[in-house]
């Protein structure tokens, strides 16, 4: 059940989702052929302790890692390796911090190097369909007026949305 939040606590939660957004800026800025995601994770754990923040999928039903790296065909979940990246992956990065006791959480789905056509479209495709679900977000609609949103995007450029690892809510656990 989704419960209202005060504003001291929305404003906790800007600013948990303020530092994803700055360790996935980071971390971006770092994705080229040749790094590791285990490079990357370190990375963001150390950001992320730096801003007094905690990794909040470390030890989380023992997940062992800082960051989520899914690689290509990879869904969701994916544990940072000691795999160099190549020309032509696609990483999706996905970063939680519990900060003054609120969950931020975000994901990106990156080029690494130069990316085929199609691979393009795709990461094109991820970005413009969220683009259109936070269209979707305002005082009236439904969490599944943005869901839907989503889907209806990918589905009119050829792709499916997976529909097993959805969207969730944040702030405390």
């Amino acid at each position: 059940m989704i419960q209202l939040k005060s504003p001291d606590e929305i404003e906790k939660m800007r600013s948990s989702n303020r530092l994803v957004a700055q360790v996935l800026q980071a971390l971006s800025e770092r994705v080229q052929p040749g790094v590791t995601t285990l490079e990357l994770d370190r990375l963001a754990e150390t950001l992320i302790r730096q801003a007094g923040a905690q990794p909040a999928f470390k030890g989380y039903q023992g997940y062992p890692a800082t960051v989520c790296a899914s690689v290509n065909e990879q869904v969701v979940h994916g544990i940072p390796n000691r795999e160099p990246l190549k020309e032509g992956d696609i990483l999706s990065l996905d970063v939680g911090v519990r900060l003054d006791g609120f969950f931020g959480d975000m994901a990106v789905t990156l080029p690494v190097g130069r990316v085929s056509d199609e691979a393009g479209r795709l990461v094109q495709t991820t970005q413009s369909a969220l683009s259109a679900a936070i269209e979707r977000v305002r005082d009236g609609n439904r969490l599944g007026d943005v869901s839907h949103a989503i889907q209806q995007y990918a589905e009119s450029r050829g792709y499916n949305v997976v529909t097993q690892f959805v969207g969730h809510g944040i702030g405390r656990m």
